[in-house]
């Protein structure tokens, strides 16, 4: 095949979680599946179609890159969102495209206008508030300049959406932070509805708001990370355990993460391994190597830290990771040899190596640990 690794993604699991956000999400609600990052590592151009499988019909993305991405390989009719920057070119195709945007500053309004007289089709947009983020948006006094532009130009903009993110929803420490975005949130909206601009869509709600703030859901949430079978904090999974009265996860991993051993090797006693001397043999000793290093995503930090399963046992990482291998202490691993299977991320008998435990030990936080994955590893369906 080309390629020392594998990423599986498991159509079952997807299923399951998708149809928990919709059992979760308020009746009428609609499901924005976010897939900027790649599609949080898992690869838009494979993740795009099993989604809609799973019967995701609206996409969210960070750019008009990731919009054409994604637009290559889906269904016609389905629709997508560009949450991030888009220049005048990207604009007016987005225009052309029928794609909404984000438009989160008097200068960007500006040009969505122009970009619309230019194609000769209204620009659908998505009027982004700064409520307390402190990123982008419209500040109270931007939009109050804004609204008769935006009166004005009604032949030329849909009012997709009025939206604003939340600073944090996934920990407590910021409840009181998020209550004063959304008072915010609403006052700017009534400003608008004083004005008579009323939007398709009111959006205010990431996986964290929407799981911890039900009363943020409105008309469309914008679900990234628990799609793909993660809780943002183990402390928002706590939390919705205790409401729920139950201990079990409703969402599954959907991503395993799969190489293979390339060979195996005797060290003798008091012989350093790998570059440098960062880790000495005490004992004779097997080592596996496996042909993934930090230039595929398993980061330089798991050095002399991490864990892979071979045939059904945890191996370690002895030595430093390198570009493209790394060794696994495989003594206690009886019989492995060339060509078994490795799991980086995933279960193999009765163990597993969860990205909660990968992103702990190489200090990354799980959005982080997924989007790193590269493009070039190939992503492939299973059931």
């Amino acid at each position: 095949m080309f390629n020392t690794s594998v990423i599986e993604l498991n159509r079952t699991a997807l299923r399951n979680n998708v149809e928990f956000i919709r059992n979760y999400l308020r009746e009428g609600c609609r499901f924005s599946s976010v897939i900027k990052g790649n599609a949080y590592g898992h690869g838009i151009p494979v993740y795009v179609p099993l989604a809609e499988e799973c019967g995701v019909e609206h996409f969210s993305v960070f750019s008009a890159g990731e919009a054409w991405q994604a637009q290559k390989v889906a269904k016609k009719g389905h629709s997508f969102m560009i949450m991030g920057a888009t220049d005048r070119q990207e604009m007016e195709w987005a225009v052309q495209q029928r794609i909404d945007f984000f438009v989160s500053d008097p200068g960007a309004l500006q040009d969505a206008i122009e970009s619309a007289g230019r194609v000769g089709k209204k620009a659908r947009i998505h009027l982004e508030l700064e409520t307390g983020m402190n990123r982008t948006g419209f500040e109270p006094r931007e939009l109050r300049k804004s609204i008769p532009l935006i009166k004005k130009a009604s032949h030329q903009l849909t009012l997709a959406g009025i939206c604003t993110h939340f600073a944090g929803a996934e920990s407590i420490a910021n409840y009181h932070r998020i209550q004063n975005q959304k008072k915010a949130f609403r006052r700017m909206v009534r400003l608008m509805a004083r004005e008579g601009l009323e939007s398709e869509n009111y959006h205010t709600a990431c996986s964290a708001a929407a799981l911890r703030y039900p009363e943020t859901q409105m008309d469309m949430v914008r679900i990234g990370i628990l799609q793909y079978g993660f809780f943002p904090t183990r402390e928002i999974l706590i939390d919705y355990m205790v409401k729920k009265k139950t201990n079990e996860n409703p969402v599954h991993r959907i991503l395993t993460w799969k190489s293979r051993v390339m060979g195996v090797k005797r060290i003798s006693k008091g012989s350093f391994v790998g570059y440098g001397t960062s880790f000495l043999a005490t004992n004779d000793m097997m080592v596996a190597a496996i042909p993934v290093g930090y230039a595929q995503g398993f980061s330089r930090s798991m050095s002399n830290r991490g864990h892979v399963l071979i045939r059904g046992e945890r191996a370690a990482v002895v030595g430093m990771v390198n570009m493209n291998m790394m060794l696994v202490d495989v003594t206690h691993i009886g019989g492995t040899e060339k060509g078994d299977e490795v799991i980086l991320i995933g279960r193999q008998g009765e163990r597993e190596i969860t990205v909660a435990s990968f992103g702990e030990i190489s200090e990354q936080v799980n959005y982080e640990l997924l989007t790193r994955l590269p493009e070039c590893i190939p992503r492939i369906v299973t059931d």
